[in-house]
């Protein structure tokens, strides 16, 4: 079915009543590689939650893989990719609780040979105090070309000199058999038949579980390990990675956000995140 933006922008998608545990933070960290040094993220004494959490949290007891089917859209998973995603923080997100996600289509755009829907989710918790905002979009490819706007340039820039800070992080090789547990079954990430007739050599990496691998090493590395500290992390997914492969983040400070990309050392640094920010509590 052709996409239609005059039924999918604004469209209410649905709300969901969801609620997770220490368990559940746990394991989403051990999905993102986190180990026995790290223990405020992997014992559940002095827990801390990661804001990254905000992406899986609604879907930790879902067991299908997702649809991509809303009012004015229906798009072949086969052809879907995480475009960007934004998270931002109303306040830390608590080791266990119950909440309420209400989602929406925020806009559509046509790229000629691909389409992006942008989504938007509002998370309160289970007493009406607003957790967490969170914006993605997916670019879904040949699916353009239905007469939509092309959208706005949200490119970040960049200072014209030598990152700040670099540093590299291995992925394991079982990375994204791990991350599907939280809650993400597509079949790309796990069924090297699915990902070839996808093309892709091999299975790939959830491109939220990178997201997450760097928003830990930005949280230990500049804000002292207290994710409580971050107001909003946003990035564009410009890459895949293959589970394995070691990421290297450069990082620039800026006057009050931190700028961010990521590759992927063993195919010559080849873009994974682009146009990542981000922004510390004051």
């Amino acid at each position: 079915m052709p996409i239609n933006p005059d039924v999918a922008i604004g469209a209410e998608i649905g709300e969901v009543s969801f609620a997770w545990t220490s368990s559940d933070v746990l394991l989403y960290h051990l999905a993102l590689g986190a180990g026995p040094g790290e223990l405020r993220y992997t014992y559940e004494r002095d827990l801390v939650v990661l804001p990254t959490f905000a992406t899986v949290a609604a879907n930790l007891r879902v067991f299908d893989p997702p649809a991509v089917s809303f009012p004015g859209v229906e798009i072949d998973l086969a052809k879907v990719l995480h475009g960007k995603q934004e998270i931002t923080l109303h306040r830390p997100i608590p080791t266990s609780g119950k909440a309420v996600a209400k989602s929406r289509i925020a806009d559509v755009y046509d790229k000629g040979k691909a389409a992006v829907v942008i989504q938007e989710v509002a998370v309160t918790s289970s007493s009406g105090d607003p957790l967490w905002t969170a914006r993605s979009s997916i670019f879904a490819r040949g699916e353009g070309g239905f007469g939509g706007s092309r959208g706005p340039s949200d490119g970040v820039s960049f200072p014209a000199r030598e990152p700040d800070s670099v540093f590299e992080t291995p992925t394991l090789p079982q990375q994204a058999l791990l991350y599907r547990l939280c809650g993400d079954r597509n079949p790309l990430h796990a069924d090297p038949e699915f990902a070839r007739a996808a093309g892709f050599p091999a299975p790939i990496l959830h491109g939220l579980c990178t997201y997450g691998i760097v928003a830990r090493v930005l949280v230990d590395e500049f804000l002292d390990g207290d994710p409580a500290r971050v107001a909003s992390f946003a990035a564009k997914f410009a890459g895949v990675v293959y589970p394995g492969e070691t990421l290297r983040t450069r990082v620039w400070r800026s006057a009050d956000r931190l700028l961010v990309t990521t590759s992927a050392v063993e195919r010559d640094d080849a873009p994974v995140l682009a146009d990542t920010v981000l922004v510390p509590t004051s």
